[in-house]
């Protein structure tokens, strides 16, 4: 079995485009709407900042700036976990987003981590 790797750039972009689809799938209510825009600004920042990042003009830039990444991360799985646990979806994807994120915050911490080391 072979396993694709994914750039970390690719897979917060699918990651946002995830989030954006369950958000569009939220009551039409002043609760829907609050998290749902919550969420889709926290989720997609994600992938902004980590193609930012990708332009940094130091190591201490890139840093700074996939540190902003994993705090939008950090966020997103708590807005994550208050759609669930208020069930306001019943959706399977949910399950997986909440997977994916915390899979994302090891990665964004794995990388600044090691960056911090070659500074």
């Amino acid at each position: 079995m072979v396993i694709k790797k994914i750039d970390i750039c690719e897979r917060t972009f699918q990651f946002g485009v995830k989030i954006v689809n369950i958000v569009s799938t939220f009551p039409l209510t002043t609760t829907g709407r609050v998290i749902g825009n919550q969420l889709i600004r926290s989720g997609t920042s994600i992938g902004a900042n980590s193609e930012e990042a990708q332009n940094a003009g130091s190591k201490k830039e890139f840093v700074y700036t996939f540190t902003i990444a994993l705090k939008e991360a950090r966020e997103t799985e708590y807005w994550l976990r208050i759609v669930q646990e208020t069930k306001l979806v019943n959706d399977q994807n949910l399950i997986y987003l909440l997977q994916e994120v915390r899979e994302i915050i090891k990665i964004l911490t794995t990388i600044i981590k090691n960056t911090k080391k070659n500074i």
